[in-house]
């Protein structure tokens, strides 16, 4: 389906800069949205009549140009200035690269990005009988090992070293990324880093695959430092990382896959991953 053709329902025209995704996972409204457009609405009052059962906790009418962005609970939605049309969906800045609901959502609610299972995963680190069974019984999908290698070597950083072999998605700004990446770092283990941009991070992962010292990188991205320039380089590597993950419906991050393809999302404990990397071959 053509972009042209899933964004057709959008009936005022979006700000230049920012593109309106589908809608992803935001529960279902109920409208009833009178037709009578506001000139200078009270927007929760204006909401309030025309949403009665959606509770609002929140506008901001001022981030997003041409757009007030509506938080109900943990969710998103947003309306014009006139408090008429809805867009239930992810709003994009084309300039910047970043998804603006995905960030602000973040904010909200920390571990709605991450893998589903990440919450459980960070607390699943006591007890090694339980992490072996958890290991064993965890069931995750597979993909195509050709497939995965495949992807240009342009476009990781490698480090770590050990007989077994894990390919991280990851994003700079991802909590949970970095709890992983320290974790990864005290195991023997290849990592071969994937960076993709879910928070906005194009720039930060386009400086680090840019820097003569990618490693180094690595480290300033997580910690937030100044990332040790190396000029301007072909960032297209990172470009198929990102096609690469909505391929396989990699909506969070981190997501790991392991050298025989198993794949599971969000961050575990080293007692896991030790388990769960022992499943594959290098």
């Amino acid at each position: 389906m053509k972009n042209s053709d899933r964004f057709s329902w959008v009936k005022k025209p979006v700000p230049r800069g920012l593109l309106v995704g589908a809608a992803v996972g935001v529960p279902s409204l109920f409208f009833g949205i009178a037709a009578l457009a506001q000139s200078s609405p009270d927007m929760m009052n204006v909401l309030a009549k025309r949403l009665p059962k959606t509770e609002v906790t929140a506008v901001d009418c001022e981030k997003i140009d041409g757009l007030c962005e509506v938080q109900a609970g943990s969710n998103l939605f947003y309306t014009d200035h006139d408090g008429r049309y809805l867009v239930i969906g992810r709003v994009y800045d084309m300039e910047t690269k970043q998804d603006l609901t995905a960030a602000r959502l973040l904010e909200i609610n920390p571990d709605m990005l991450v893998g589903s299972s990440a919450s459980n995963g960070a607390r699943a680190g006591a007890g090694e009988a339980r992490v072996r069974a958890s290991a064993e019984t965890d069931t995750a999908r597979k993909i195509d090992v050709a497939e995965l290698t495949g992807l240009p070597k342009d476009g990781a950083i490698e480090w770590g070293r050990g007989s077994a072999s894990v390919t991280v998605f990851s994003d700079f700004r991802c909590g949970y990324c970095k709890q992983l990446h320290q974790t990864l770092e005290t195991m023997n283990v290849k990592v071969i880093e994937r960076p993709i941009s879910i928070l906005g991070t194009r720039a930060i992962s386009d400086a680090v695959v840019c820097s003569s010292d990618r490693r180094r990188a690595v480290r300033q991205a997580y910690e937030g430092g100044a990332i040790t320039s190396g000029g301007s380089c072909d960032t297209s590597g990172l470009d198929v990382n990102e096609a690469f993950a909505r391929k396989h419906g990699f909506t969070g991050t981190p997501v790991m896959v392991r050298s025989d393809g198993e794949v599971i999302q969000g961050y575990r404990p080293r007692e896991f991953l030790e388990a769960w990397l022992k499943g594959g071959k290098s």
